[in-house]
């Protein structure tokens, strides 16, 4: 508008200005013959050309500025409508942002229990096939079993027939050995009675032996001439008395020992019975075959859990998880900083739910279930979930657990051979290989106790939720022994190589409580 406004003053000067020049213009070139009327026609006519060529291009001006005026007030009125339009788009596309932040949520929860349902069905798949080959395994082995026991019950029949048999010789044998034993006893009775006549007679004469040599000793030999001039002297005679004092002595020993010999034999002979006594052995079929008196005692595996927990201490702090709330976990501030190939956790769990819950989730971007010791409410309460690397896991039974007692609990990993191990009160509940073989666990991730991530650091749900107390956790980066296991359980210390324990938590949320207890009876 304003340039077609300072336009129109000059073209009409430019129009007046070339008027005049024109004219003379035209006058100096006309010819000099023709009259002075026609040349002013001939002017009026030129201006009324120029009038109309010049007043076409005023009007062309105006169209033109009006034009221009108008797409101008369009083209505001179509800035204001985008601007309305890109502000609508930009609120819209907002809440669009807001109801696809729960969708994207919902969605990979969604997508990750498809998964999870997927390697279920899979393994129950796998162990269906496998339990299918197993049954008609089973089924050939107990129809080969009962031929083979028809035929051991055809044996034992024949085995029976013959052993009545034998039972009645037996009984015959018996018999005829109870009549031998009768005369034996007669026999044996004429026999004491004629050896203690002997033992009589023997000691009158071992009495009257004794008196003579008595006198003997006492009395000086008056034949006995010393011979040679009396080479023989006193020490010859000490001699000779000291060899009959021995000779008294030893006949002594044995009329003592035959006599003791005597007495006993006689004893047994009357106390044992007729089939039993000495001189009458028994024939080969009638004797028993002898049997084993070794008595094997089994010992459990692992000593009793300890009956007063009480006296258990360096425990160290206990967590309290009063609800199953979404706002209830704690979180450690920094994870596993190198990759794990070996693993142990342990500690105290106490629960009065009736299934235990998530007590470990260990999650990174990759994925969220690296490891994890995941249980739910909805689940059979006497499992949970060994995960590493989902989707593998296994099951672990946890049915001892939900008593409402303190309880210790220690699960190690290897992945050598992929071998695991899960210890209640130090007992060993169960135990697999080939679980992950050669996996490592990698760093970097979230840990949180009490809950199950389904996310990095979120994506819970309350009925994986863990509710009661925890007590001594810790994890080592290697496979605790037996002996080691048994001896936290009994409240000897932490062993060595420990990454993790409850005093890393860096944060507790919801309504976790943390109490500082040395010994177990201290953690309420």
């Amino acid at each position: 508008m304003r340039w077609a406004r300072k336009m129109l003053p000059v073209c009409l000067l430019l129009a007046a200005g070339c008027l005049p020049g024109s004219l003379s213009q035209e006058a100096r070139t006309g010819e000099p013959r023709k009259p002075f009327f026609e040349r002013v026609r001939r002017l009026e006519e030129q201006f009324r050309r120029f009038q109309e060529v010049t007043l076409r291009h005023l009007q062309g001006i105006a169209g033109n500025y009006n034009i221009s005026y108008n797409i101008d007030t369009r083209f505001r009125h179509l800035a204001a409508q985008h601007d309305t339009v890109t502000a609508a788009l930009n609120a819209s596309h907002a809440a669009l942002q807001e109801d696809l932040g729960p969708m994207k949520t919902w969605m990979k929860k969604l997508q990750k229990r498809t998964k999870k349902l997927a390697s279920k069905l899979s393994s129950l798949a796998g162990s269906l096939g496998d339990s299918r080959k197993q049954s008609s395994g089973e089924r050939l082995q107990q129809s080969a079993l009962l031929s083979n026991l028809t035929l051991q019950t055809a044996g034992h029949t024949a085995e029976l027939a013959a052993l009545r048999a034998s039972s009645n010789t037996l009984q015959s044998q018996l018999e005829s050995l109870q009549e031998a034993s009768r005369s034996q006893g007669t026999q044996m009775e004429v026999l004491e009675q004629r050896l203690k006549h002997m033992l009589h007679k023997e000691a009158l004469a071992s009495g009257h032996q004794k008196l003579a040599t008595a006198q003997e000793l006492n009395q000086t030999p008056q034949d006995k001439q010393p011979e040679a001039g009396g080479s023989q002297g006193p020490g010859v005679k000490l001699k000779a008395k000291r060899r009959q004092r021995k000779k008294l002595l030893a006949q002594q020993l044995l009329a003592q020992a035959a006599n003791r010999g005597l007495q006993s034999s006689l004893a047994r002979g009357s106390q044992t019975p007729g089939p039993e006594t000495p001189t009458m052995p028994e024939p080969q079929a009638a004797r028993p075959p002898p049997r084993s008196t070794t008595q094997i005692s089994y010992e459990p595996l692992w000593p009793p859990a300890p009956e007063n927990l009480g006296t258990l201490c360096n425990v160290g702090s206990m967590l309290l998880f009063p609800n199953a709330s979404t706002e209830n976990f704690a979180a450690f501030g920094q994870a596993f900083r190198t990759g794990l190939h070996e693993l142990s956790a342990c500690g105290w769990v106490s629960t009065p739910a009736r299934s235990l819950g998530t007590i470990l989730s260990y999650a990174t971007e990759e994925n969220d279930n690296k490891l994890v010791l995941h249980g739910r409410n909805t689940a059979p309460p006497g499992a949970i979930h060994f995960v590493i690397g989902d989707p593998a896991f296994r099951e672990l039974p946890v049915g001892r657990l939900l008593d409402g007692r303190w309880h210790h609990v220690c699960v190690i990993w290897s992945s050598l051979q992929g071998k695991f191990w899960f210890y209640v009160d130090r007992r060993l509940a169960a135990l697999g290989s080939r679980f992950q073989e050669g996996y490592e666990i990698p760093p970097g991730g979230s840990l949180i106790l009490g809950q199950e991530q389904d996310m990095v650091g979120g994506g819970f749900d309350p009925s994986e939720a863990f509710v009661g107390r925890l007590a001594g956790f810790a994890i080592w980066d290697r496979a605790l022994t037996p002996g080691e296991v048994s001896s936290i359980a009994t409240g000897k210390g932490l062993p060595r190589g420990v990454i993790l324990s409850l005093a890393d938590v860096s944060s507790l949320n919801g309504w976790v409580q943390k109490v500082n207890c040395t010994c177990l009876e201290h953690c309420v």
